[in-house]
């Protein structure tokens, strides 16, 4: 097994996993959209893949620079330890998709990248500046997607209160598209770039490059990877955001898109990645609860946040036992 056979097999990989990413977090882009049937499904992931590949294209790549050094120590990483927690990721992405629970890609790929890390050298290859952050961004941002979503729809509620219930939704609908347009950016620029950012560290871990600046190659390939996955869709997720949480009309459909992109959108600019399935689940919730208490599903948001919790350590456990076969297979990795 050549370095030069590992690396471009993992740069496949790398690209699988940005595939999956898309299809896999597609519902946070769609799910509304479809749920209020402001598109049908077909439309909204064309619709979602088109602004996901602008975002990811050309709304910067602070996140990927991130990624490639603010979590493992770039001295112990080396191609085999990037290819074992890609594989991490991709298995705890799959069977989350499988049970329809939206987890975190994000999170999936970061835990993977540790679990593998630590198999190699322990917990001293973790990098601890980001990782207070990205934890507490866990409980941070569907509280923040929550609460902006939350005040949008007093704020709607209270300028269209004496707007016909049909003017109203035909506006929304209209307004919807914008919103949506809008989280697919946030989603394409801050997940697009995870991708991007494990590239460039498998690069520098290769000697091919020297430092973490992203090159134009990365940026095309990563983003049609993410584009190509949002249109295959991911329909059991879909209907778990769309239906599963709440029940949503075109103005709160408006209101949690826009929350939640508002929300991903912040961090994004300051190079922090976050959950887009976080911030998308919390505004739903948010637009949900200006409503009643009961008209959020509490159960079904236990469900998903126990997927949360579980997906940084069950992605990291994964990686470590790839990392050890990937060992064994090449004794010098």
């Amino acid at each position: 097994m050549t370095i030069s056979y590992v690396v471009a097999g993992t740069v496949g990989i790398a690209l699988l996993f940005d595939y999956i990413n898309g299809f896999h977090d597609s519902a946070n882009s769609i799910a509304t959209i479809v749920a209020t049937r402001v598109l049908r499904p077909f439309h909204a992931v064309i619709w979602a893949a088109f602004f996901n590949f602008i975002a990811a294209m050309f709304l910067g790549t602070g996140v990927a620079s991130s990624i490639s050094s603010g979590y493992v120590d770039p001295r112990i990483v080396t191609p085999e330890l990037v290819l074992a927690g890609l594989l991490g990721a991709i298995v705890w992405n799959l069977i989350t998709w499988v049970l329809g629970l939206p987890s975190s890609s994000s999170h999936a790929l970061i835990g993977g990248y540790a679990g593998a890390a630590i198999a190699k050298a322990g917990f001293v290859a973790l990098v601890s500046g980001k990782w207070l952050t990205t934890l507490a961004f866990i409980v941070i941002s569907p509280l923040i997607g929550m609460a902006l979503s939350w005040t949008l729809m007093l704020g709607v509620h209270w300028t269209f209160r004496h707007t016909p219930p049909a003017k109203s939704d035909r506006f929304f609908r209209r307004m919807q598209l914008l919103s949506s347009a809008l989280f697919s950016c946030a989603h394409g620029t801050n997940d697009g770039q995870k991708t991007m950012g494990i590239i460039t560290a498998l690069m520098i871990a290769a000697g091919l490059q020297k430092d973490s600046h992203i090159h134009t190659w990365v940026i095309i390939c990563a983003s049609i990877a993410i584009s190509l996955g949002t249109m295959t869709g991911g329909w059991k997720i879909v209907k778990t955001m769309g239906s599963g949480l709440t029940r949503l009309k075109p103005r709160g459909g408006f209101c949690a898109e826009t929350g939640a992109a508002i929300s991903i959108l912040f961090p994004t600019f300051l190079g922090l990645p976050v959950s887009t399935t976080h911030a998308i689940a919390g505004a739903i919730a948010g637009v949900g609860s200006t409503h009643r208490r009961k008209a959020v599903r509490w159960g079904k948001a236990r469900e998903i946040v126990w997927a949360w919790v579980l997906t940084i350590p069950c992605a990291a456990f994964v990686a470590a036992i790839c990392y050890l076969i990937v060992r064994a297979v090449a004794p010098g990795a």
